[in-house]
């Protein structure tokens, strides 16, 4: 357990002790005791009243960042949603736009309340409504510490970023309904737990052990976005030489290169989800980045229908809230086949072309080894607005790899030679092709990269960029795609 994990866990206690009576300890879902584990100690005043209304929201401050938080009452109908409750969330929201902060929002909640009908659902409506306004404006996180259904289930979705803990469940129906409609056998772990929203559905961004770690992964993402900070370009330097294998056909984890990008671990959003991407928010020279890259360990690093949205959605966040962005591009190209195709790889993967096309900040794409084809344009290429690109030595930037390319141009004058011939004549025609295609040279000359760089100057060179660059931030919302 961390040491910030060990405070918040004091606090939770000491929270749940003041917020008892009588000399017993509090109810933990008492929303009290929840905003004394989020919330810096001493920081917390209420803008709502303490009610039977199944939601409490207060101001605060994380790591001295201010935020607004709002928490379900579990204790009060299951901490179902019924219009007072709802009208709290909507004046968390208004108190968090009018004052630019983070939102946070706790969630343990059944839902609408069933015992006010369509009036509650009214009031439900009226909360997305307020978090769409909010989308792209303030960073919305929502921490699910308990189940979430129906309407409880898509105010999470429509935020910024997903803490799903332990004990948490997000789903529009459950079991018991999915068993009589369905007939389906399935429990609330497996149905809407962390395993099927991590790495299935995609709906959850972290996953965390237990509710404290939730409330230290919601405190670090509440830093990040809510405060950037501002980029100092003289950082020290990381040798990544040794990063690379030296076959390029031999797959490696892109992990490392991020991490030693950042000047400390970052948070990876959607670990398991479209692994073949990784998406981080972290810091580099003191400033809050966005890195994207692709990782060869999963699928060769090929981009595929789920990582283009993945990728996507993160981009528009990053755009939306003016946080800089970093590419790592080692990408072999679009993931071939029939399921691809069906499952709307070309809508999908139009989603990437379409953030980075749109986005407004800084982003700085690095190619570590290989770009080839529509996968080189959609990994924030030059053509589609890259503040910078930089390359590492031996790359390679193609329409297809070379080899590739002359089985298909020279099909017939393989076929047609000795099959004993064919594996040099290939050989040959390859090494021929690179130099007609051009490569790393023609993409330098043209300027679609803008400057080689060895792996030891990587931080310093992108730090640099990103210390010149004019900031900016999109004028867009941030729709879960």
């Amino acid at each position: 357990m961390t040491v910030l994990e060990n405070r918040l866990d004091n606090r939770t206690a000491e929270g749940a002790a003041a917020a008892g009576t009588s000399g017993e300890a509090a109810d933990p879902r008492d929303p009290q005791v929840r905003l004394a584990a989020l919330l810096d100690e001493g920081s917390i005043r209420l803008i709502t009243p303490v009610d039977r209304s199944g939601v409490l929201a207060a101001m605060g401050r994380v790591e001295g960042v201010p935020v607004v938080v709002f928490c379900s009452d579990a204790r009060v109908q299951g901490g179902a949603m019924g219009s007072e409750g709802c009208e709290h969330i909507v004046h968390a929201y208004d108190v968090a736009v009018r004052e630019r902060v983070p939102v946070l929002g706790v969630w343990h909640s059944g839902g609408a309340r069933l015992a006010e009908g369509v009036e509650s659902l009214h009031a439900v409506g009226r909360v997305f409504a307020a978090m769409t306004r909010a989308s792209g404006v303030v960073p919305q996180l929502s921490v699910v510490v308990g189940p979430a259904a129906g309407g409880a289930a898509y105010g999470p979705a429509l935020t910024d970023i997903v803490i799903l803990a332990d004990d948490g469940r997000i789903f529009v129906t459950g079991p018991d309904v999915v068993r009589s409609v369905t007939g389906e056998q399935i429990d609330m772990a497996a149905l809407g737990g962390p395993e099927p929203h991590s790495k299935r559905s995609g709906v959850v961004h972290v996953v965390a052990k237990s509710e404290t770690d939730a409330y230290v992964q919601a405190r670090r993402l509440a830093v990040l976005l809510g405060h950037q900070g501002r980029i100092r370009p003289d950082v020290e330097e990381v040798d990544f030489s040794g990063l690379l294998p030296d076959s390029p056909r031999r797959a490696y984890d892109v992990k490392p290169l991020v991490k030693g990008l950042l000047d400390e671990p970052g948070v990876e959003l959607h670990p398991k989800w479209a692994p073949n991407v990784v998406t981080t928010l972290g810091r580099l020279g003191g400033r809050t980045i966005g890195v994207i890259a692709n990782n060869p360990m999963r699928l060769g690093g090929c981009l595929d229908s789920a990582s283009a949205e993945k990728a996507a959605r993160f981009v528009r966040m990053c755009d939306a809230f003016g946080v800089p962005l970093v590419v790592l591009v080692d990408v072999p190209g679009y993931l071939p086949g029939v399921g691809q195709e069906h499952d709307g790889v070309v809508r999908r993967g139009a989603k990437l072309l379409h953030a980075f096309a749109e986005a407004s900040v800084p982003r700085v794409t690095l190619v570590t080894r290989k770009a080839y084809g529509g996968a080189y344009i959609a990994m924030n290429s030059r053509s589609l607005g890259a503040t910078k690109v930089f390359a590492w030595p031996t790359t390679e930037v193609a329409v297809m790899g070379a080899l590739a390319a002359v089985r298909i141009l020279k099909r017939r004058e393989i076929a047609a030679a000795p099959e004993e011939e064919r594996s040099a004549l290939e050989a040959r025609l390859a090494a021929e092709h690179e130099v007609l295609a051009g490569g790393l040279d023609r993409a330098i000359e043209i300027g679609v990269v803008d400057e080689v760089i060895k792996p030891a100057e990587t931080r310093g060179a992108i730090a640099r960029v990103l210390a010149r660059a004019t900031p900016a931030r999109g004028a867009h919302g941030n729709i879960p795609l």
